[in-house]
Formats: C-alpha cells, structure tokens, sequence
C-alpha cells in the first residue's frame, strides 16, 4: 500500500467518523421527542458542502472525494429529516431548507449549464468548494473567544475536536499529494482551529476538573 492510498483510506475513516458525530444530536432527539439545544443549520451546510464536493470529485474522478462525500451527504440528509420529524418551529427549517435549495439549484445550473465543461469549471468548483469549506472551519472562532473570556467549556466537544484535526490533516496531506490546492488549502484551517480548541482544553482543564462541563459523545 504506498502512502497516497494510505491517505485515502484515513481520509475516508477520519471524515465519515467525523461526520457519524452527528448520531449524537439524533440519539438525542429521538430519547427526547425534541429538537431542542440542537442546532439545524451544520446539518445544512455541511449537506451542501458535501454535495458541492461529491460534484467536484465526480469531474475530477476521484474515488475518494465521492465515496466520502456521498455517506456524507447521506447522513446530513438523515439528520435533517430528523430534525424536521422533531423541532416545533417547522416554519423556519422549511424557510431555511428552501433557501438552501435554491442556492443548490442556482449553483448546480451555473456549473453543468453556463459554464463550459473543462478546466475552467473544475477550477471554479474547487474554488466555491474551498471558500465554503473555510468559512464552516472559522465560523466558532466567535464562540472560542467567548470561552476564552469565560473559560467554560459547555459547547465544546473533545471527540469531535479529534475528530476534526485527524479528518483537516489527512485531507491536507492528501491535497498536497495530488498537487490539489483546493484540497489543500481548504483544510488548513481546520487543523489550526482543532490546535486552538486542544489548547484550551489543556488551559481551562483545571477549572472544569471537579466537574467537567464539556460534553464527550455518547453513541
């Protein structure tokens, strides 16, 4: 086995662990009839970020991207329709999901119907993909601020935090081995965010040691 199939593989179990986190909130909701304190945009855009990539593996025929991106999406889609079967402000997710369509069909019109198949597509593709993927791995550096202010560590989660810096790391080493920037690069920041969230963990591990108040994943 030479080190790139080596790659693909812990990409593919990384990621799919990474996204099987999501049983956690179903486990939840299903114990609870509620979808209350869980929240419905990440299945959302992590859907579309799964579908965005699954498109782009398709053009560039790697087996990877679409295997990983296909259970993605799978799951995604699973926890959504869950999340709909148990939250009361069904209006809202229903406003939510048709936006989230719309920018889908948009986006799938103006990639297989105006543009031009080629390198030019794939390269626009891989960019859409990467500034979304970057800005789902930056969107909690607001709530790591107020940790940092408030050293609570409630709604941070320690195995998803692995999870993440395993899946960022194998996906960057991966891209760098295709020569893939838009792999590459999106993945970074992921990695960077995971090491923040382990320093605090380490930093604030004191103060929430008679009762810790990070929550692990129980599936």
């Amino acid at each position: 086995m030479d080190f790139l199939q080596l790659l693909s593989w812990a990409c593919i179990v990384f990621t799919v662990g990474m996204f099987s986190t999501g049983l956690a909130d179903l486990k939840k909701m299903r114990a609870s009839k509620s979808a209350d304190n869980v929240q419905f945009l990440p299945f959302l855009t992590t859907c579309l970020n799964n579908l965005g990539w699954l498109y782009y593996g398709c053009l560039k025929r790697d087996g990877t991207l679409v295997l990983v991106n296909t259970i993605g999406a799978m799951l995604q889609i699973i926890y959504i329709i869950c999340y709909c079967h148990y939250t009361k402000d069904k209006r809202r997710v229903m406003s939510q999901s048709l936006v989230a369509g719309g920018v889908l069909a948009c986006g799938w019109l103006y990639f297989t119907v105006l543009l031009p198949r080629g390198d030019s597509q794939l390269a626009q593709l891989g960019l859409t993909c990467s500034v979304f993927t970057i800005s789902m791995y930056l969107s909690p550096l607001t709530d790591l601020a107020g940790i940092v202010r408030s050293g609570n560590l409630e709604c941070l989660s320690f195995p998803l935090t692995v999870a993440t810096f395993l899946t960022s790391t194998s996906w960057t080493l991966y891209g760098l081995q295709l020569n893939d920037f838009y792999i590459m690069v999106p993945n970074t920041p992921g990695i960077l965010t995971s090491l923040i969230r382990f320093y605090l963990f380490w930093r604030f591990a004191s103060a929430n040691q008679s009762s810790p108040s990070y929550k692990l994943i129980q599936i």
